[in-house]
């Protein structure tokens, strides 16, 4: 049976979140598509327990603890979510709406579609090692869904970004001993990480090496035990590990996105700054996922996207209609759909 929906965001991580509220507040109910077999996109899947310092009146949040937080923010808007699955095909009607299918063969007709979906259908960069494939999630791993795994464990990291010195700092304190191993000694990662890194290093906390892996060899039992690692004077040396974490970063890839006639800019999808909507009318797009110019890649940024892109959706959905900007301080229309009580009704009753 095909769902006949007011709006369907493809992407359940913060921003297509946050995207629900927005609509919620202006009484529009909202359908999500992710691929990912939970909500919350990269936050959950690639760095749960990350620590988030830009979130408004957040001084810290983790990544998980953000997608929950939202999570409980919108359930008085009951949105409904569709996952485990990819948005494919998107087909426009000559009244301006939608058809929209998914790989799991669920259908959609709506009037609107807000692309949430981050930097696409990511996919970690892989390390190009004979051998590799038959360690992965065994004891070669591309993110770290739970730091438990390594507790005690022989540890080495792969990389020079936020996520390779995020982790070996992270784990320093779980494993038995953590490498860091990157292929210069000029990194990506924030400075500070990469200064902490070096403190620890000095202080026989851990260890970071210059090179790259070139060979993987296994015990009997077919357990990843050694590695080769090549330094840039040539030298090739061995070292002994449990747990190789590998964080070269993602391939952006927007999947079946790009093949829906969207003016891209590279693989980012071109919007207004206005409506965020993209090239075809009645489509729109925030976060990561669009570009314009001046865009920043920062969750707060896709919230002030997403609120803009409600507005605009309400307007679209209703034309001729004014839309009244009502505050979730003062509206009643705002306190009955967000599920809370009147805060001043006593004052109005004694008045």
């Amino acid at each position: 049976m095909t769902i006949k929906t007011d709006t369907v965001i493809i992407g359940a991580g913060p921003c297509g979140l946050f995207q629900v509220f927005e609509l919620g507040l202006l009484g529009i109910k909202a359908h999500l598509i992710d691929t990912l077999p939970e909500p919350g996109g990269q936050c959950t899947e690639l760095y749960p327990d990350k620590p988030i310092y830009d979130i408004p009146a957040l001084p810290v949040c983790g990544a998980r603890e953000l997608i929950e937080r939202l999570m409980e923010q919108i359930k008085p808007f009951g949105p409904t979510f569709h996952l485990g699955q990819q948005a494919t095909e998107v087909r426009r009607f000559e009244d301006g709406s939608f058809y929209l299918k998914t790989s799991k063969g669920t259908e959609f007709h709506t009037r609107t579609i807000i692309i949430a979906g981050g930097v696409g259908a990511f996919q970690p960069v892989e390390l190009q090692v004979p051998g590799v494939a038959e360690h992965v999630d065994r004891d070669v791993f591309y993110k770290v869904r739970d730091p438990e795994v390594h507790r005690g464990k022989n540890v080495v990291v792969l990389g020079g970004g936020d996520s390779a010195l995020d982790w070996a700092l992270a784990l320093k304190d779980k494993a038995a001993s953590v490498v860091l191993i990157h292929r210069s000694d000029k990194f990506k990662a924030a400075p500070a990480s990469v200064a902490k890194m070096h403190q620890l290093c000095e202080e026989l906390e851990m260890q970071f090496l210059t090179g790259s892996v070139t060979e993987l060899r296994s015990a009997g039992d077919g357990a990843l035990r050694e590695i080769q690692v090549t330094g840039s004077d040539g030298v090739a040396r061995r070292l002994e590990l449990d747990h190789l974490l590998v964080f070269f970063g993602l391939h952006p890839k927007l999947g079946p996105i790009a093949e829906w006639g969207l003016n891209l800019h590279k693989n980012q999808i071109h919007v207004d700054t206005e409506k965020f909507e993209t090239s075809t009318p009645g489509i729109y797009a925030v976060g990561d996922i669009n570009f314009y110019p001046g865009k920043k890649k920062l969750i707060l940024s896709g919230f002030h996207e997403a609120a803009l892109a409600a507005f605009a959706i309400k307007a679209r959905l209703n034309p001729g209609e004014k839309v009244h900007l009502q505050y979730t301080t003062t509206s009643p229309v705002m306190h009955k759909r967000l599920g809370v009580d009147d805060p001043f009704a006593d004052e109005k009753r004694a008045a």
